[in-house]
């Protein structure tokens, strides 16, 4: 019994959460190609949203992928609001990360939807409103898009173990550090973000 309870204690006392914040912010730079590359795709489909015509199939689409999303939300109060955008947002997240050990192939097929889907909403939203409107939705992507340019980073990170020559090593110590910087990073992130996208859209 005093064993088990020395084990727990030296447990605690060897954990530094400064030091693993260090850590995640260490790989966070180690891996900042892969995190830009994430960001330069997504703009791109932002604009490509945003000012190239969609066919009628996809704006069907996603016009039905939306409205099912206003059909989840509807009548939800602000505390289930947040809680739904929270768990949402951390599901993408943390899919589009782990999908990218497929050599970061489902990372930037999650950065490339995610940026044409926004591009095409921001346009319908200037058409019907006006170009002001693309201000207000600013604060709802201060803390989500980070998150989610450092999960889908990180899953082009993660797939780049293939090309490394001790394969099964360094698949073990990107995960790991992956995991890391979700868990102390991403997940705070999409908290906030969920806190403040959820007051907004309720009020």
């Amino acid at each position: 019994m005093m064993v088990t309870k020395k084990k727990r204690k030296s447990r605690k006392d060897n954990f530094d959460l400064k030091k693993e914040y260090k850590q995640c912010w260490d790989f966070i730079k180690s891996s900042k190609y892969f995190i830009w590359s994430v960001v330069v795709v997504f703009f791109v489909f932002v604009l490509i949203g945003y000012f190239v015509p969609a066919p009628s199939y996809l704006s069907e689409s996603i016009m039905k992928f939306l409205e099912d999303l206003i059909n989840q939300t509807k009548g939800m109060s602000v505390g289930q609001l947040i809680s739904f955008i929270f768990f949402n947002n951390l599901q993408s997240s943390f899919i589009g990360m782990v999908l990218g050990v497929f050599f970061g192939f489902f990372s930037i097929l999650f950065a490339l939807f995610n940026g044409y889907v926004l591009g095409f909403v921001s346009a319908m939203a200037v058409s019907a409103e006006s170009g002001l409107i693309l201000f207000q939705l600013l604060p709802h992507g201060i803390f989500e898009l980070p998150a989610i340019f450092l999960s889908l980073g990180l899953g082009i990170k993660l797939g780049s173990f293939i090309f490394k020559k001790e394969k099964l090593e360094s698949f073990k110590k990107y995960f790991s550090n992956c995991v890391k910087v979700f868990l102390l990073v991403i997940i705070p992130l999409l908290i906030i973000a969920a806190v403040i996208e959820g007051l907004l859209m309720f009020f």
